[in-house]
């Protein structure tokens, strides 16, 4: 079976939670403008987001404090990927 693929999964999310928004423009979600990603600014935040969420379970599982600004930004990036909590 093959893997399926986080843009198109984003782009099903962003329809279903904010509606038909063409790329590159706003949409409301949770009272915060999100912008609708094209593919290669879609993986760069993936991206980002993967490597931020696997430090914080690293984190997490020592038993460290955690950072307030990686918190944020790992919420932030949640937020404009449509993510679940």
């Amino acid at each position: 079976m093959a893997a399926a693929d986080p843009y198109l999964e984003y782009l099903s999310r962003f329809e279903q939670l904010i509606g038909a928004v063409a790329v590159g423009s706003y949409g409301k979600f949770r009272g915060k403008l999100i912008r609708k990603l094209a593919p290669d600014e879609f993986l760069n935040k993936y991206d980002e987001f993967t490597n931020l969420n696997n430090h914080y379970k690293k984190i997490l599982d020592r038993g460290d404090t955690l950072n307030d600004a990686l918190t944020k930004l790992l919420i932030e990036r949640q937020t404009e990927l449509l993510l679940s909590d």
